[in-house]
């Protein structure tokens, strides 16, 4: 489990196919800040861009880890199939402080930033959320961009075949410096994963009504 406050943000250095075709999945070398991997240990579970991996190779000395991703966790996310900057957050201990929301670390879907703009002292995203997340998005409650716990400003439905929803949400200059949100730019995709709570919720609802 995680809670959406990123506490690193790395770069993914190299990546090797796993195999020669589309079925294979590929491995990853990601490079961390100084110190970052002092408490990591080999099997241990990391969220890159929100999307929870396991790390398979530790080097210390180059202050970079690897893992391994197959070709369906690759076909459902984005941003893990090329070099760049990436989010970064450890599991969540036992002990530790619940800073964002409860994040499982599985992405439920990809959508396409339409805006990001400075707007005062802060910055406005604006995503475009696919059709079949739409019920789970509301105002004022939470969802990941990328790893990143972050609260919905505001809800558009659209109209149409396969519309989705466009969701406004207010990044401050501490989240927008210390993550990886601020390459973003328009027509950017991202990692959508949707409040845990919220699932649960409709899914109770669906078998009240069978």
């Amino acid at each position: 489990m995680f809670t959406g406050i990123i506490t690193g943000m790395g770069r993914i250095v190299a990546i090797h196919r796993l195999g020669s075709s589309l079925d294979h999945g590929k491995r990853l070398t990601i490079e961390a800040p100084d110190g970052y991997l002092d408490d990591v240990g080999l099997g241990d579970s990391i969220a890159l861009n929100g999307a929870c991996m396991t790390v398979m190779a530790l080097d210390s000395a180059k202050n970079q880890f690897s893992i391994e991703i197959s070709a369906e966790s690759l076909a459902k996310t984005c941003g893990l199939s090329e070099l760049g900057p990436i989010n970064l957050e450890k599991a969540l201990r036992a002990h530790d402080r619940l800073g964002g929301h409860i994040v499982a670390g599985h992405v439920d879907g990809i959508g396409v930033v339409t805006h990001f703009a400075e707007v005062g002292e802060s910055w406005e995203l604006r995503i475009l959320a696919p059709r079949d997340l739409s019920k789970y998005l509301a105002y004022k409650g939470s969802i990941t961009v990328n790893g990143v716990s972050l609260t919905v400003n505001r809800v558009a439905d659209l109209l149409g075949d396969g519309a989705g929803s466009e969701i406004s949400i207010n990044l401050i200059p501490h989240t927008v410096q210390n993550t990886a949100l601020h390459h973003l730019q328009e027509k950017s995709q991202v990692n959508l994963e949707i409040d845990l709570i919220a699932r649960y919720v409709e899914r109770m609802l669906q078998d009240k009504k069978a």
